[in-house]
């Protein structure tokens, strides 16, 4: 007698969505988007289907004060262009840190997701804030610590 396991995939009225809150202070950035990457998509979760919004929602707070290793600051460049000929924009990341330092997380972790719409509807699940102060109290996050 044959006996034979069937792989359950979930339902997305089965999912269970929560709300984690991270701090970025004092974090590597690239570590740091990992992690925020794997429970965005749900990969922790015993239940994991990956052609599914299986992850939580996260707010990353105090992006301002994040921390990049080695010669980061100096060498690292975002790409941006016009579509005109010549158009091409090089902004260096510590220019971008002081402006809009929820750019850099949010790119990190994009560029961790899956290139698709479901990778856009995951990357809709991340608010990133500079500072301490964040609009989502009444979703009551629960705190989560990353290494």
């Amino acid at each position: 007698m044959i006996i034979r396991q069937k792989t359950y995939s979930m339902k997305a009225s089965e999912i269970d969505k929560k709300w984690f809150i991270v701090d970025a202070e004092g974090k590597v950035l690239g570590r740091l988007a990992t992690e925020i990457a794997s429970i965005l998509r749900g990969k922790k979760k015993p239940g994991f289907t990956p052609h599914l919004d299986m992850g939580d929602n996260v707010i990353v707070i105090n992006a301002e004060k994040v921390v990049l290793t080695g010669r980061k600051s100096e060498e690292k460049e975002y790409f941006s262009h016009s579509k005109y000929p010549g158009g091409e924009r090089f902004t260096n990341i510590r220019k971008i840190m002081k402006e809009k330092p929820e750019f850099v997380i949010e790119t990190a972790v994009k560029g961790m997701l899956p290139k698709s719409r479901l990778g856009k509807k995951i990357a809709g699940n991340l608010k990133v804030y500079a500072g301490a102060e964040h609009p989502h109290q009444a979703q009551m996050p629960e705190v989560l610590t990353v290494e």
